[in-house]
């Protein structure tokens, strides 16, 4: 159990919560109602599909045309950060920094100033996160409320479009903040591009976006995504984040059984009440957006408020989005590792972004 806590500890703190509250409203008809299939689904699906783009080697082919005439640490961190922030618009904040950290961490290897490398991957986690939340299949919170509230693409880029402009204004001024040294990539092996699979998961992909716009039934894109599995390489099926799966039904148990509790529902509709916002932000701080997605959408109707909230609040803690992890577990795993100098700039970062975008929605509500 502690192994798994250590590996997966949303996952059983998601869990647990759903398992206490099992003995609270016994299982019934009802808990399938609870579940979200098409918002399971689309992940999934998802998973699949960006996984295969992976697999044949079209992120580093990208990366290889953005970085060829890069030549100074500046150029080339002020491209990472903008290769985070417009990639995980569509493969997610998770899949992008998965990408584009450890190709930072080998291109900086050489650079003796320890700072830069951590400036540099700090600043890229954090434009992961805020591009993410430019659209609906940007990150896990999003396509669940996007789905939850039944937004329309409309909505979606009205409430985020002025957070996601000040992003990318203080990211790219944090960026070129960053000491400009010449610097020079290094050779890596890569995955080999092939043309057959990339149309086949291109087109996989173009199915789960217009099953997240409601243009056709979740399982056409179950099948999509099964289908080009076993069509071009049945490994993908294991790459699928399941854990985060399970950990989405474990919230939508969690929260369907409180929602059933009188009290508890009272207390939770009573400070959300016009505060979705903050109360979302802080939340998240402590069990990170998604989790935080998913537990208050049970007690809230103001889905813009909400998914401002969550995706605001991917910015502060370590934990406010797991994908900071991601970046945070590559750099602590290098020979130069500063892991508090680490944990100081991601903060510091993290409170000059969340500032003015913060003030900026607290002005428009």
């Amino acid at each position: 159990m502690i192994k798994l806590f250590k590996s997966q500890p949303v996952l059983v703190i998601a869990f647990l919560a759903a398992l206490i509250t099992v003995f609270i409203v016994p299982p019934d008809m009802q808990y399938i109602d609870y579940i979200n299939r098409s918002v399971l689904i689309e992940l999934f699906a998802l998973m699949i599909a960006v996984a295969g783009f992976r697999s044949v080697g079209i992120f580093d082919k990208a990366t290889d045309i953005m970085l060829k005439k890069a030549g100074t640490s500046r150029k080339i961190a002020l491209i990472l950060t903008l290769l985070c922030f417009f990639s995980s618009m569509l493969v997610t904040n998770d899949v992008a920094l998965i990408t584009f950290v450890p190709l930072s961490l080998m291109i900086f290897s050489g650079v003796k100033d320890e700072k830069l490398r951590i400036r540099t991957i700090v600043i890229e986690t954090a434009a992961a996160n805020l591009g993410s939340m430019l659209t609906p299949v940007g990150n896990p919170q999003n396509l669940y409320i996007y789905d939850e509230y039944k937004l329309t693409a409309m909505d979606f880029i009205r409430t985020m479009l002025p957070s996601g402009i000040v992003s990318l204004v203080v990211l790219v001024l944090l960026t070129l903040a960053i000491s400009s040294e010449k610097c020079e990539t290094s050779a890596e092996k890569k995955a080999e591009f092939r043309i057959a699979p990339t149309i086949g998961y291109t087109v996989l992909f173009i199915v789960c976006l217009l099953t997240v716009f409601r243009y056709i039934p979740d399982w056409c894109c179950l099948i999509a995504a099964v289908a080009a599995a076993l069509i071009f390489d049945r490994r993908l099926l294991l790459k699928a984040d399941y854990p985060l799966l399970a950990t989405f039904v474990c919230f939508f148990i969690f929260v369907g059984n409180i929602g059933r509790i009188e009290a508890v529902s009272s207390f939770f509709r009573g400070i959300l009440a016009g505060n979705e916002l903050v109360v979302s932000l802080l939340l998240s701080q402590v069990i990170s957006n998604v989790p935080a997605a998913v537990m208050l959408s049970g007690f809230t109707d103001n889905g813009t408020q909400l998914l401002l909230g969550v995706d605001i609040g991917g910015l502060g803690t370590i934990i406010a989005s797991l994908a900071s992890l991601i970046s945070f577990q590559f750099y602590r795993k290098t020979e130069t590792a500063r892991t508090g100098q680490y944990l100081l700039t991601f903060t510091s970062v993290s409170l000059i972004l969340l500032a003015p975008l913060l003030i900026l929605n607290l002005l428009i509500l």
